[in-house]
Order: C-alpha cells, then structure tokens, then sequence
C-alpha cells in the first residue's frame, strides 16, 4: 500500500495525529546509517523552532517537514543554518 501526501490541504482538515504517526513511521523506516544522530537531530530542531518560517512543522521556505529533513543526514536547511 503506498502512502498518499497531502498536497493541498487546508488546516481545518489537518489530522495532527495523523501527521505525528506518519512522521514517526517514516523517522523509524529510515535506515540508520542515513539517519541524523540524536544530539544533532535536536539541535537541528532547535534551530527550525527558532526560525520565523516554521509554521505547523512545516518549513514555509521549501515546504519540507523540518522532522523529516532533520533526522537525514543529507538533510539540510535551505537558509544554511544547519
């Protein structure tokens, strides 16, 4: 079964839960040689929670979900900040 991305959803249709489920999926699947350790992959948070372009986990400068491009480690921040 594939997943399916919303594109073009409106936030009254948002499924938070859902979200943080396929988020955390999605972190888990990724083999661990291409995951980001987790000092960095919070520091990389920390950083995105500070950034006035973050908006409902997602980035507004290039539509990523920071969590996802944080825990890669070819993750990294269109702005350079990580």
């Amino acid at each position: 079964m594939s997943t399916r991305w919303c594109l073009r959803c409106l936030l009254r249709e948002f499924d938070e839960q859902a979200y943080v489920k396929t988020l955390k999926e999605r972190i888990e699947r990724t083999p661990a040689r291409e995951r980001t350790d987790p000092a960095a992959y919070d520091a990389r948070l920390e950083v995105c929670r500070a950034c006035d372009r973050l908006e409902r986990g997602t980035c507004l400068a290039c539509g990523c979900y920071v969590e996802l491009r944080a825990a890669s480690k070819r993750g990294r921040c269109p702005y350079g900040k990580w």
